[in-house]
């Protein structure tokens, strides 16, 4: 009885130190939240530190009015202080292609574009940003510095993908050359076989990231290799691709449009985009099953819909499917083949240079469903 008794007491005087000292914590909480306000954090202050920043500001209210830009911006874009331009209609203050159609981009996919211009010979990078009730942000910077940085990690990127093709190429003289001393010798077959899977795969993988490296150095939209074509003969022409291997797990391509998706972009790129999603999909194929693709407008876009009816994918595979290395489950994988973990954010890429935007989803009857979307809009 007195054992329990002093249990009860000491769980009472636990459980009421442990309620006072939550009380304290929130008083402290909303006393710190007190002083930051009457220390200045607030609109005026914000808009102060936003003055006072390396980046340009402009902020963009619902009707593309500049709402507020800093100083920064207005030296970057060579406006006059004596100018007031608050409130005007960016149109009329600023005349950029390439930001107006970043602007439009991001309202409509709600993701950050960039483009880049040349504002009277000086080289410029802007940033936009969505906000939430269509508020935008456009943050400027000169690209100079940039360039520089730039032009160091292509000649980086260069130098190391010659020191590893280099190797890589002979160990795979090496191997072939092993294959052939070792022929008849089941054991050391094999082991020949899997050194020559392995280099095959850093030769592809040394391939992608030169490929994604030459991509994210692209400049958006960039229409000097643009060519007019069609989606309907970059599915064929990609399906033509792999077809051996979709024929020798019987999957079928189930292929309807409802026009041909006219459109301009650069072939060899968007043929990637495209040849990366349909092995995708056919990986994840049961044998015998098909892989759906649509084709329709909507609006000023174009959307190209890739299904598979493999068992779909979990919710952290389609919040990370597209980083660079990122593989899902394997057990979902219906074929023994194996990528370099970068076809996903090579085809990312290439549809973001394209100024249009790929996601993944679950599709309600089964399987995932890739769904591409690019602008149709040819030039006059």
């Amino acid at each position: 009885m007195i054992f329990s008794a002093l249990t009860g007491l000491l769980l009472g005087a636990a459980i009421t130190n442990w309620w006072h000292r939550r009380a304290h914590l929130k008083s402290l909480r909303r006393s710190e939240t007190t002083e930051l306000r009457e220390k200045g954090l607030h609109s005026p202050q914000l808009l102060a530190w936003i003055d006072a920043a390396n980046q340009g500001w402009v902020v963009l209210a619902p009707d593309l009015s500049i709402a507020y830009l800093n100083a920064r911006a207005e030296r970057l874009l060579q406006i006059s202080q004596n100018r007031l331009v608050r409130g005007m209609p960016l149109e009329d203050v600023l005349s950029v292609p390439q930001l107006n159609e970043a602007i439009i981009t991001t309202r409509y996919s709600q993701r950050q574009q960039r483009c880049e211009w040349d504002q009277n010979s000086t080289p410029l990078e802007g940033l936009v940003l969505p906000g939430s009730e269509e508020w935008l942000l456009v943050l400027l910077q000169s690209r100079q510095s940039l360039e520089a940085q730039q032009q160091e990690q292509e000649r980086w990127v260069s130098d190391v993908a010659h020191e590893l093709k280099t190797p890589l190429t002979a160990l795979m003289l090496v191997s072939e050359r092993l294959e052939m001393a070792v022929s008849g010798q089941q054991k050391d077959m094999v082991l020949v076989q899997r050194l020559q899977r392995e280099l095959r795969r850093l030769q592809l993988l040394v391939e992608d990231l030169l490929v994604l490296s030459r991509l994210e150095n692209s400049l958006p939209q960039d229409q000097d290799n643009y060519s007019v074509l069609t989606l309907e003969e970059l599915v064929e022409s990609a399906w033509n691709s792999i077809r051996p291997l979709a024929e020798a797990r019987e999957v079928e391509l189930d292929f309807a449009q409802t026009e041909s998706g006219l459109m301009m972009g650069d072939q060899p790129c968007l043929h990637r985009a495209v040849l990366n999603l349909l092995d995708n999909a056919l990986r994840y194929s049961p044998p015998g099953a098909a892989v759906d693709v649509q084709i329709h407008p909507s609006g000023g876009w174009w959307q190209l819909s890739i299904r598979d009816h493999g068992p779909g994918l979990s919710e952290s595979d389609l919040d990370k499917m597209f980083q660079r290395f990122y593989r899902g489950d394997p057990s979902r994988s219906r074929s023994a083949r194996s990528g370099s973990g970068l076809g996903l954010a090579i085809v990312q890429q290439i549809v973001f240079n394209h100024g249009g935007r790929v996601e993944a989803r679950n599709h309600p009857e089964g399987g995932t469903c890739m769904e591409l979307t690019l602008p149709k809009a040819l030039p006059e």
